[in-house]
């Protein structure tokens, strides 16, 4: 098992982690989020927290909150992300649910699928980004030439991934609003491949007819279907969740009980502040064919 630790970054970076929560900077803002797995102490004391920040998410339920804002925001802010060979813009904004619109753990991510698409020699290879949400992976892939399925089951979500994409110059993605089961189950049907798939699914979630999603009841039935549609010869598949129940030797199990897999890499998706304290966030599986 590895420590996945996303790469430096100029324009974000983890400030501080503990109590369970974490201080980071996006760009000019400086937010404090809620992060259930930082258990220990913080390092630096909160009156330094709040004198750095700009606002603080509060959760009002287990699904929603509010955001307390200490200095001026204009919301949404441009956030660029400087990749190995290729550079993307995100659309910050201030959502109910604590996030912002990128998750930067997962820029080692996007590294590793841009190399693949890059060396892999064919000419357009084909992507699947199920669970994409506002589309770091697809857009790291369209910067390579890929020709890509950008699935999620919110329109809003989309829309705001389209954003995404006209800021980093980019065109032609192609939107899918739908349950990410029921697409992979009629690609399986069709016969459908690809060579490269991203994976990033959420604990619990509805689809856009209401579907019910619950990670540990579902996540062995969807991967026989999606792990059916990687390429034969060539291919990539990036596995993240974020559910402290799976662990990446649980992730590891459920791939390798339906693919054969040489040299995989999974471990814990992790984020190293500027207190040099290394803050998990989730687990990860991956592997490449070439």
């Amino acid at each position: 098992m590895n420590e996945l630790i996303a790469p430096a970054w100029k324009d974000y970076e983890l400030i501080d982690s503990g109590n369970e929560e974490k201080i980071e900077r996006f760009g000019s803002y400086t937010l404090i989020r809620p992060e259930p797995q930082a258990l220990w102490d913080r390092k630096l004391s909160e009156k330094e927290w709040i004198k750095h920040a700009h606002a603080r998410y509060k959760a009002d339920t287990s699904t929603s909150g509010d955001w307390e804002r200490f200095k001026e925001i204009r919301s949404p802010w441009i956030l660029p992300f400087h990749g190995e060979g290729f550079d993307l813009k995100f659309n910050l904004k201030f959502t109910a649910f604590k996030h912002v619109g990128v998750f930067p753990e997962q820029s080692a991510n996007w590294n590793y699928l841009y190399h693949f698409l890059k060396n892999c020699g064919i000419a357009q290879p084909k992507v699947l980004n199920l669970f994409a949400y506002t589309g770091g992976a697809s857009l790291a892939a369209k910067k390579a030439g890929a020709d890509i399925i950008h699935l999620d089951s919110v329109k809003q979500v989309i829309n705001w991934s389209r954003e995404n994409m006209e800021s980093s110059g980019l065109k032609d993605i192609r939107w899918v609003v739908e349950d990410a089961m029921k697409f992979a189950v009629r690609e399986a049907k069709r016969g459908n491949k690809y060579h490269a798939i991203i994976m990033d699914p959420p604990s619990y979630g509805l689809g856009p007819a209401g579907e019910r999603w619950k990670l540990e009841d579902q996540l062995n039935e969807m991967l026989k279907y999606t792990l059916s549609l990687l390429s034969p010869d060539k291919h990539c598949f990036i596995l993240n969740t974020y559910s402290l129940n799976l662990s990446s030797i649980i992730l590891k199990n459920i791939v390798e009980s339906n693919i054969k897999v040489k040299d995989p890499d999974y471990g814990e998706l992790c984020l190293n502040s500027k207190q040099n304290v290394i803050l998990p966030l989730g687990s990860y599986y991956r592997f490449v064919k070439s």
